[in-house]
């Protein structure tokens, strides 16, 4: 986020606080933590024995640590942000989201490397995905991977520079740094095989619902998809998007091959380019490095070992439970009251439904687990103006620079970080952060600001409780 950014977001939240009933002062109880904790990731409810035979491969492969060269692997590089996927999702468990101890500044010395830790990656700070607003003058918002394996003991002759992310700024909150920088931390995977199921009439009919307290209050949102009939593209079907931070990903599929080629430097089946070709730097690899295993004729391949990585993961990711919300108490039930009074569940929509039959596995079966079943993720899985103080001037599909996804809010009483960059981990200031020039929240927040203290900390406790 630039300087001037920020100061108009601090000037506009400034007025909004100030013309409010009362100036109260909650507090967020912290990271609600649980039994399960660090514990096995849990399977969707209702699995058959088959799917959970290929969810726990997928799980397995989601654990496994890549290297460059030699191993059962797929060749880690030449450019990467890490080398597990489980290192960016792993709280409360596999598959959730960024920890509180960061692994990214082992990962930049692992196997001899001799990576420059960025600036914003710190021992007790979000995992953080860069990418440039604008490079040589031109629109960019690409990623821009923070280590190299040159240097790696398995890395042969690979010489590549690291990019250069200077001006450093505050290295916790990512903010006042090199304004061309902007960060993304991981989003959970918790439940997603239940968000892909969700139709698109589904998406659409709530995207028209409560349309009277939605104008008063000036929230608006749509769908980061082009529904006009226009002819078919690569990741524009005219269906509707709905992962990532700007709804950017159609698939769990889609989002997994990305995540390998983009984090891990593994290229797939999905996107078969590596995308630093530097021939000395490909590992003896070949291209693209994961890709199914067709068996030999006869033999008694496994089915699980014909699969791709990426299909394993978005089988891991596809089957993983939805976050379970701690037990009701009083503060919580009257802040859930609450939550939808001041107008926050118009865009985090407590529950939408999945399809009646979803295929997982079986294209003439469908998966009791995830059809017909309701999913309380607290979204409208649309896009929304968040406004200059939340913007990172990046265009994804047709979300435009300041507008986001709701982020799903089940499970955020288990994570350590909020917002798409990271910036804090205190859910009294992320909420407050949603309010700047232009955002559809600004009312909304206006609304919150004004309740009592008490009802402010019950709101709170109730998004704890999630």
């Amino acid at each position: 986020m630039n300087t001037q950014k920020s100061v108009a977001a601090s000037a506009f939240l400034a007025l909004a606080l100030s013309s409010c009933m009362s100036v109260a002062h909650p507090t967020d109880p912290g990271v609600r933590h649980a039994g399960t904790d660090g514990g096995p990731p849990p399977s969707l409810p209702g699995l058959k024995a088959d799917e959970l035979v290929f969810f726990q491969d997928g799980l397995t492969r989601f654990l496994a640590v890549e290297v460059v060269s030699g191993g059962a692997n797929n060749g880690l590089g030449p450019r990467f942000n890490s080398n597990q996927c489980a290192s960016c999702h792993i709280q409360p468990f596999v598959g959730g989201s960024s920890p509180s101890v960061n692994p990214l500044p082992a990962v930049a010395s692992a196997a001899g490397a001799t990576n420059k830790v960025p600036w914003f990656i710190v021992a007790n700070g979000p995992i953080r995905e860069a990418r440039f607003v604008s490079s040589n003058g031109v629109p960019d918002g690409g990623v821009h991977n923070l280590f190299v394996i040159t240097h790696r003991s398995d890395a042969g002759r690979c010489s590549l520079a690291q990019p250069d992310f200077l001006p450093a700024g505050n290295g916790l909150s990512g903010q006042g740094g090199n304004p061309n920088i902007i960060f993304r931390i991981p989003t959970p995977m918790l439940g997603a095989g239940l968000i892909e199921a969700i139709p698109d009439s589904t998406i659409l009919a709530n995207q028209k619902a409560d349309a009277d307290a939605k104008a008063k209050l000036g929230v608006a949102g749509h769908p980061n998809a082009h529904l006009s009939g226009n002819v078919n593209r690569s990741a524009n079907d005219g269906t509707i998007t709905r992962f990532g931070w700007k709804a950017q990903n159609k698939s769990l599929l889609m989002f997994a091959g990305e995540a390998y080629n983009v984090e891990m430097g593994i290229s797939n089946e999905l996107f078969p380019q590596e995308r630093d070709e530097t021939a000395s730097c490909q590992g003896g690899n070949v291209t693209p490095n994961d890709t199914l295993n067709f068996p030999p004729a006869g033999g008694n391949t496994p089915a699980t070992a014909v699969l791709s990585d990426i299909e394993a993961f978005a089988n891991f990711m596809r089957m993983l439970a939805p976050p379970v919300p701690a037990a009701p108490t009083a503060s919580a039930t009257k802040g859930e009251a609450l939550f939808k009074s001041v107008g926050c569940a118009l865009c985090h929509t407590a529950m939408l439904s999945t399809g009646a039959g979803i295929a997982s596995g079986s294209a003439t079966s469908p998966s009791a687990a995830l059809s017909n079943q309701s999913v309380a993720l607290y979204s409208d899985l649309l896009v929304h103006h968040m406004g200059t103080g939340l913007a990172d001037g990046i265009t994804q599909g047709s979300a435009g620079p300041d507008e986001f996804r709701s982020a799903p809010l089940w499970g955020v009483g288990q994570r350590v970080f909020f917002l798409h960059d990271g910036r804090t981990s205190n859910l009294v200031q992320a909420i407050e952060e949603h309010a700047s020039h232009g955002s559809e929240a600004n009312q909304v927040i206006r609304k919150f600001n004004s309740l009592s203290e008490r009802d402010q900390q019950n709101l709170i406790n109730f998004l704890r409780s999630l």
